[in-house]
């Protein structure tokens, strides 16, 4: 398995490259670290290693999914509320990180164990043979999230916010990245002012990592020989 720290660092190294160009039509034709673009793929933007194949495995592993908000996300909240004891604490911060990355993970293995089921190991540390998946939500943007302060407090807004999938397969022997997704996808915008809350905020979040999943699922059922799959 990938170290922490190290897997952190690629993160890390990874969002400064990409968030700023997540969202543009006009990507490179070769990313930083070699990888080619692919066109018309069913998620926004996918790079490829050149000559790398995803048939020869025979497990998976679903690696963590790290959550990163959009930059200064926090301090413009809180330049927003007049009440302090309604600002956003990083204790919110953590709790919202914490569940989308656990519904994360639950739809990603819905979608990997639907029949017929991938084979999906949890320790992949020295896996010959094995597709590390390693997902990662990143430029995260709530934008009216649920706080834990006393009072009746509302927020209406149009929309729920936005959030982008940044996913790596990776080769669990070599480490080596074979391919690179990164698809933004915004709350569907209703047009008027409606209450949001964590309710409404957790149905859109589960709504866009389902599609993501599902695309996940038909995605590697394209290019992969699992041994179970239907023809």
């Amino acid at each position: 398995m990938i170290k922490p720290a190290l897997k952190a660092g690629l993160l890390t190294v990874t969002l400064g490259l990409l968030c700023a160009c997540s969202t543009s039509s006009n990507m490179p034709a070769v990313s930083y670290d070699g990888l080619e673009l692919v066109p018309d793929s069913k998620f926004a933007t996918v790079y490829r290693r050149p000559g790398a194949r995803l048939d020869g495995f025979e497990a998976y592993g679903l690696a963590d999914c790290q959550v990163a908000f959009r930059k200064d996300w926090l301090r413009n909240q809180n330049n927003n509320r007049i009440s302090l004891s309604s600002r956003v604490t990083q204790k919110d911060v953590d709790r919202i990180k914490d569940t989308l990355s656990s519904e994360c993970d639950k739809y990603f293995r819905e979608a990997l164990q639907a029949p017929p089921p991938y084979q999906l190991v949890d320790s992949f540390a020295d896996g010959e043979n094995v597709l590390i998946l390693r997902p990662a939500i990143i430029n995260l943007d709530v934008s009216a999230p649920d706080t834990n302060s006393a009072g009746m407090q509302r927020a209406y807004t149009t929309s729920a916010g936005e959030m982008t999938l940044l996913l790596e397969l990776l080769d669990a022997t070599t480490g080596e990245v074979l391919v690179r997704i990164v698809d933004r996808r915004q709350a569907m915008d209703t047009g008027r002012m409606q209450w949001s809350n964590s309710v409404t905020n957790a149905a859109e979040a589960k709504r866009v990592l389902r599609r993501w999943a599902e695309q996940l699922r038909k995605g590697l059922d394209s290019v992969t020989e699992h041994p179970e799959k239907q023809s």
